[in-house]
């Protein structure tokens, strides 16, 4: 049985010290025996993040690494850099990372290998834009994705992983993808994942969907069969998070 997994997107925003007082804020509300809580924070808010969740159920993961140990790369952060400061997770291949960084399907890969190598659990986003959806190939395109980001991951590393299925349509819009869209293309990345290696690996694997979850969508996505978890964005900012987190 795969345990649900909620990790919170909270992209640029938060100085360290209003981390410090979000953080401070959440803790009672994300208390849960049934689920993973992360919080993926700015990279200048980890040491904070790490600081102010020590002996609580949350694990801190950043939102993400360059694949290389350490170099004239200025400005990105080294997988090493992470789990000296206690980082467990890392957002790998998000659309926003994609589309204004020129991130590609084959660096999204050279992350994953690295993540694994570090022992960091990689959140592996993929999802299609809305005029993909409406030329009917969202599960081609998401698959593509797929099987290039876990080239070379060997099946019981690819088992640890959490992939997070975001329709680009859906970030940031309020737009939610319906019940049976999220979980059509959640049991097709399954399948996909069953196909490049199998069948065991794919019921391990833990699926997220994300793109404007909410307290009030959460129960019915969660409960699907492919869905195990959501990546929320503007929502684990506020108290509502406690709400998506004990969705039961």
């Amino acid at each position: 049985m795969r345990k649900t997994i909620v990790a919170g997107n909270w992209k640029m925003n938060k100085t360290p010290s209003e981390a410090k007082a979000l953080i401070e804020e959440l803790k009672p509300l994300v208390v849960s025996e049934t689920s993973d809580v992360v919080f993926c924070v700015p990279a200048i808010d980890i040491p904070v993040a790490i600081e102010a969740t020590k002996g609580t159920n949350i694990a801190i993961g950043a939102e993400n690494m360059y694949f290389e140990e350490s170099g004239a790369y200025t400005g990105e952060i080294a997988p090493n850099m992470l789990t000296d400061l206690g980082v467990k997770y890392v957002i790998l291949g998000h659309s926003e990372r994609r589309e204004y960084f020129a991130e590609t399907d084959e660096t999204v890969n050279k992350k994953v290998l690295k993540a694994f190598e570090h022992g960091i659990t990689p959140i592996v986003c993929c999802g299609e834009t809305l005029a993909q959806r409406e030329q009917g190939v969202t599960i081609d395109f998401v698959r593509q994705q797929i099987k290039i980001a876990f080239q070379g991951v060997t099946a019981d590393q690819a088992k640890t992983a959490v992939i997070a299925y975001e329709p680009i349509w859906a970030i940031g819009t309020g737009k939610v993808a319906t019940t049976e869209q999220a979980q059509e293309v959640c049991a097709a990345i399954r399948a996909c994942i069953a196909e490049v290696y199998d069948e065991a690996t794919a019921e391990a694997i833990r699926i997220q969907y994300g793109g404007s979850v909410s307290a009030a969508s959460a129960p019915e996505l969660f409960a699907q069969p492919d869905i195990d978890g959501g990546l929320v964005g503007g929502a684990s900012l506020k108290p509502d998070f406690g709400k998506i987190v004990n969705y039961k």
